[in-house]
């Protein structure tokens, strides 16, 4: 396993410092909007990267985590009358990857967002994403997507994967599905996530079974749904990972667990991230270890700088992890 980054660039100078703070391998977008690249954007895109000295290691698929109005939710989620003609798109998407020389692509199936309530302090006064229940609007109206109950929202999953897991298998592209993040219970704001749960997660890696379909694993997410993140999360990891279903991990830590959590810079929460890298590293994991969300902090560049601390974390323990120091 190695260090990797799915921060977007701002600019050429953001691929410059990856490259100089050793983070290689990037999972980055070309310019523009997925559903409209071609196969010579990707190759494009691909050898810019490469200029830099970096590697192409995942883009992300048209299904993202936060659509922001109707327009942008997929009629591959919404079961809409455009849903056959978006997944012959995301199909035609995973062919180019592979002919672009691009090994993964990751994805959300996602129709609610990523609820949160009110920031709250952190470390030194950072100011750290929280999701508390008895702070949320318990009661709030369906979203734009509408109500969804569990049943249609496997069907619509399985509709899907159906569909492209051929695709991915045949063209060598694996395929990293995000967790709902956080867990919410059932038909909040009119859906029920069903990717929210552990054992919805080990369900949804068994439908239509592929060495080429798995997860875009986010330990954070994962943290959330549990009562005790810090002693679960390592046989969950164990779960997956032995099965071959962990295609990207977003090294992410919390302060909490399910229904009441504040999200943190990885060595500062409940989780034990040391014992959560060895434990990847004995399932045989071996692709990009990366940060996900980071605490808003000070200074002149907060995001660059909050990253640039946890390439540091992450690619210390690493390289702690290969040379038997912890």
């Amino acid at each position: 396993m190695y260090l990797g980054t799915q921060v977007g660039a701002r600019d050429d100078d953001d691929y410059r410092v990856f490259a100089q703070l050793g983070v290689k391998h990037i999972s980055a977008d070309p310019p523009g909007r997925p559903k409209d690249w071609t196969l010579e954007d990707l190759e494009r895109h691909r050898d810019k990267v490469e200029s830099f000295g970096l590697i192409l290691d995942m883009v992300q698929l048209p299904l993202p985590s936060q659509p922001i109005e109707k327009a942008s939710y997929p009629d591959i989620l919404l079961a809409g009358p455009d849903r056959d003609r978006q997944i012959d798109a995301v199909c035609g998407m995973i062919e180019n990857c592979a002919k672009a020389g691009i090994p993964a692509a990751k994805y959300n199936l996602n129709l609610i967002g990523i609820p949160r309530t009110e920031m709250e302090p952190g470390r030194g006064g950072s100011r750290n994403e929280a999701f508390r229940w008895d702070k949320a609007d318990q009661e709030a109206e369906p979203g734009l997507a509408g109500v969804l109950s569990e049943d249609d929202n496997w069907e619509r999953i399985d509709y899907f994967l159906e569909r492209v897991v051929p695709v991915a298998e045949s063209n060598r592209v694996r395929l990293a599905c995000h967790p709902h993040d956080p867990y919410t219970p059932p038909g909040y704001r009119g859906v029920t996530r069903v990717l929210g749960t552990v054992e919805g997660l080990k369900k949804f890696v068994l439908m239509r079974e592929s060495a080429y379909h798995g997860l875009n694993f986010c330990q954070g997410s994962v943290g959330e749904m549990l009562d005790n993140p810090r002693k679960e999360i390592g046989d969950i990891i164990r779960w997956f990972g032995t099965r071959g279903k962990l295609f990207n991990v977003h090294y992410r830590n919390i302060s909490g667990g399910k229904l009441s959590f504040m999200e943190t810079f990885p060595d500062e929460g409940d989780m034990d991230m040391v014992e959560s890298l060895k434990i990847y590293k004995e399932v045989g994991y071996k692709y990009m270890v990366m940060p996900d969300h980071v605490p808003h902090i000070s200074g002149r560049d907060p995001q660059g700088t909050a990253f640039a601390f946890c390439y540091g974390y992450i690619a210390a323990l690493i390289q702690a992890l290969e040379t038997s120091q912890i």
